[in-house]
C-alpha cells in the first residue's frame, strides 16, 4: 500500500495506540499503527463527501407506487417507439416491393377518353399504354384479364372509346368488343392517292375495286362541289373498322364525312372553299415534312398572290406534275415540265392544279387553313433522309439550295429517282 501520509520525523519514539479512537473511515491503515494521522483539511472534506451513508429510512408505499408507475410509463413509451419503427419499416418494405400499388380499379370507369392501339401492338404494349393513360391500374392485371377472354382473338389497331380508371376486365372487353370476324379493318395512310386507297379498301372488305371506281365517277352524290373531278382528297386517312355488311357507298360516305367534318372544325363549310383547301393541303402533304407544313402553305399562298414577280403565279410543284403523269418520282424532264396538257402541271399552268393530288392529313388541312406568315416563295428538301428543307425569298438563293440537294443526291445514288 502506498504511503499517502508522511510521518513526522521522531514520531516513532512516542508510540501510542489510538485505534480505539480512530473512526473506521478508510484512512487509518497499518502504516500508521504507531500514532494517529490527521488528513489535510481539503482532502478530508472530499473524503467525507464520498463516504456513502446508510439509509435507515424505509421507502413509503406512495414512493413505491410512483416508481412502479414511472417504470410502466417508460416501458409503454419504449414499446410504442418500437411498434412505430416496425410499422414504418413495414410500410417502406411494402412500397419497395410494390405491395401498396393498386392492382385494379372497380367498375366501368369514369370520364370518357379515346385510346389508340397502334398497328402491331401486343397485349403487353397495350397494357402499358392503358396504365400510362390511367385507364387501368396495372398493366399485368390487364394482360391477365385480356387473356382470360381473348380465346385466340387479338385487339385490332384503331381508336377506342374508353373510360378513365376502368377495371381490367371492362377494359379488355371494350378493346376486344365484337368478334373481329364481324368487322373489316382498313388502315389508310396520309398522302395516298385515290386508286391506292381503293386497293386497300377492296383488300380489307372483299368488295371489288370496280365498285369504288364507279362511285368515284360521280362525286356529287357524296356532296362534293361541281368542280370535283373525283373523290381525290376526300378519302380521309385513318384506321377504320367497317361492318362486314357495309357497302362501298357506306364506306365512301364514312370517309368523306370524316374529311368534311375536319374542315368544318377549322371553320371551312362552303363546299367550293373546302375543295380549294384540300387542293392546297394535298400539295403541302406531298411536298413537306410535318414541321414545315405551315411554312410551305404560306409559301404557296405567296406564289398565288397577284403581282408576284418571283414565280408569276406558278406553284411549280413536282408532286402535282407527277400526279398528273400517274407516277411518283423526284426527277422530271424539261418536256414534262412544259406540258400544258397535264392539268396538274403547276410549272406550265399558273395557279392551283385542277384538284387535290392525294389524301391530306388533319395537320396538312390545318396548315392550309392557317398558313404561316412568311416571306418565302421557294423551298427545297436538301436531305431526303432527315427531311431538312430550306426556304428562300429569291430564285438566286433557291438555286444555291438546289445545288445542295443535287450534291446530296450524288452522295446517295438511287435515292433521288
Amino acid at each position: 500500500m502506498s504511503d499517502r501520509h508522511s510521518t513526522p520525523q521522531g514520531a516513532a519514539d512516542h508510540p501510542a495506540d489510538h485505534s480505539a479512537d480512530q473512526p473506521d473511515d478508510g484512512y487509518y491503515d497499518e502504516a500508521h499503527e504507531d500514532g494517529p494521522t490527521h488528513p489535510e483539511p481539503v482532502e478530508e472534506f472530499f473524503v467525507a463527501q464520498d463516504v456513502p451513508r446508510p439509509n435507515t429510512r424505509r421507502p413509503s408505499s406512495q414512493a413505491k407506487r410512483r416508481r412502479r408507475i414511472r417504470r410502466t410509463v417508460i416501458m409503454l413509451v419504449v414499446l410504442a417507439l418500437f411498434a412505430g419503427t416496425v410499422y414504418g419499416a413495414a410500410l417502406m418494405l411494402r412500397e419497395f416491393l410494390g405491395l401498396n400499388d393498386v392492382k385494379d380499379y372497380a367498375g366501368p370507369g369514369g370520364e370518357e377518353t379515346v385510346f389508340s392501339v397502334p398497328e402491331g401492338a401486343g397485349a403487353l404494349a397495350i397494357g402499358t399504354g392503358l396504365e400510362s393513360a390511367d385507364i387501368v391500374a396495372d398493366s399485368a392485371t390487364f394482360v391477365t384479364a385480356l387473356s382470360a377472354i381473348a380465346e385466340g382473338r387479338e385487339v385490332q389497331p384503331g381508336e377506342y372509346e374508353m373510360r378513365l380508371q376502368m377495371s381490367s376486365a371492362a377494359a379488355a372487353e371494350a378493346l376486344l368488343g365484337e368478334d373481329p370476324t364481324m368487322v373489316s379493318y382498313a388502315a389508310v395512310a396520309r398522302d395516298l392517292r385515290q386508286g391506292e386507297v381503293f386497293d386497300i379498301l377492296s383488300e380489307s372488305t372483299g368488295i371489288p375495286r370496280a365498285e369504288f371506281d364507279a362511285l368515284a365517277k360521280d362525286p356529287a352524290q357524296f356532296g362534293l362541289p361541281a368542280q370535283a373531278l373525283s373523290l381525290e382528297g376526300y378519302l380521309h386517312p385513318g384506321e377504320y373498322r367497317f361492318d362486314v355488311e357495309a357497302t362501298a357507298t357506306d364506306i365512301i360516305t364514312e370517309m368523306v364525312t370524316a374529311t368534311t367534318d375536319r374542315l368544318a372544325e377549322d371553320g371551312v363549310t362552303d363546299p367550293a372553299e373546302q375543295y380549294r383547301i384540300l387542293t392546297v393541303a394535298s400539295i403541302v402533304q406531298a411536298e413537306a415534312q410535318e414541321g414545315d407544313y405551315a411554312t410551305v402553305a404560306g409559301s404557296i399562298y405567296n406564289r398565288l398572290k397577284p403581282g408576284n414577280t418571283e414565280t408569276n403565279g406558278f406553284i411549280q410543284s413536282d408532286a402535282s406534275v407527277t400526279y398528273g403523269l400517274g407516277t411518283r418520282t423526284y426527277q422530271l424532264t424539261d418536256e414534262e415540265k412544259t406540258d400544258t396538257s397535264n392539268p396538274y402541271n403547276t410549272y406550265a399552268n399558273p395557279g392551283l392544279p385542277k384538284g387535290p393530288i392525294g389524301s391530306p392529313s388533319d395537320e396538312a388541312i390545318d396548315a392550309a387553313v392557317e398558313p404561316a406568315d412568311v416571306p418565302f416563295y421557294f423551298w427545297v428538301t436538301v436531305d431526303l433522309d432527315t427531311g431538312e428543307t430550306k426556304f428562300s425569298e429569291t430564285y438566286a438563293e433557291h438555286l444555291r439550295y438546289v445545288a445542295e440537294y443535287e450534291a446530296w443526291c450524288a452522295d446517295h445514288p438511287g435515292r433521288c429517282q
